[in-house]
């Protein structure tokens, strides 16, 4: 069952700690990416919970009913369902979405054009990509096929918690925001520590650190791990 104080309680100690895209990842045994999605603008670090909107059939029609009123402190998810190469956005909206609706980031599906003024504004954006042509901004009615991938992804989106840096970005689905998840990013955090003290402290090849580990053998390290607690 989804538990929104363990869920607050992931998402804070991932801002405080600055826990990489790359950690998330190795926690949810090498998942979670979404392939395609790289930063606008570089050193943004984002974490916090999806809300969910989505754009379909070559109209951004959707996102601006959507967006009229959302949650703030969310990272709004902008999904794109049969859109063929045109941006679902760009400035107006982006600017909207971040000084408006107090959205910690924007994470984009699709393209987004006015590259130039985003960067400018340096937002913290996630998105798959740029160009000029947009989205038509007419009214059209969902088919059978939009409605089905709008409620699975849906789905699977509210409400998960994403983690954006400047690798990617990485999703922590709904069913794994629990206890387990916690301690596994909480041991995470400290196995780096020690494999870069090995390495660059101790003088150990990465082999012995990270394939053999051979600190879980060397009761110095073992010792040093739990002074630091």
């Amino acid at each position: 069952m989804y538990d929104e104080t363990i869920a607050q309680k992931i998402i804070n100690y991932i801002q405080e700690n600055k826990v990489s895209t790359t950690e998330i990842g190795d926690c949810l045994g090498k998942t979670g990416a979404i392939f395609g999605l790289l930063p606008l603008n570089r050193g943004h670090f984002s974490v916090g919970k999806i809300h969910y909107v989505y754009a379909h059939s070559n109209t951004n029609w959707p996102i601006h009913e959507q967006i009229i009123d959302i949650p703030e402190d969310r990272i709004l998810f902008v999904d794109q369902i049969n859109v063929q190469e045109r941006a679902l956005f760009g400035e107006l909206v982006a600017t909207y979405i971040i000084q408006k609706l107090k959205a910690r980031a924007i994470i984009s599906k699709g393209l987004l054009r006015d590259a130039r003024e985003l960067i400018q504004r340096d937002f913290p954006i996630w998105c798959t990509g740029i160009t000029p042509e947009g989205c038509f901004n007419v009214k059209r009615e969902e088919t059978p096929d939009v409605k089905m991938i709008v409620k699975r992804n849906k789905e699977y989106y509210q409400d998960a918690i994403a983690v954006c840096d400047d690798c990617g970005v990485v999703i922590i689905p709904k069913e794994q925001i629990n206890e387990e998840m916690l301690e596994k990013i909480i041991a995470m955090e400290e196995q780096e520590r020690i494999w870069f003290h090995c390495v660059l402290d101790l003088g150990w090849n990465t082999f012995d650190t990270v394939c053999a580990k051979k600190y879980l053998n060397d009761e110095s390290i073992i010792q040093r791990k739990k002074d630091k607690k």
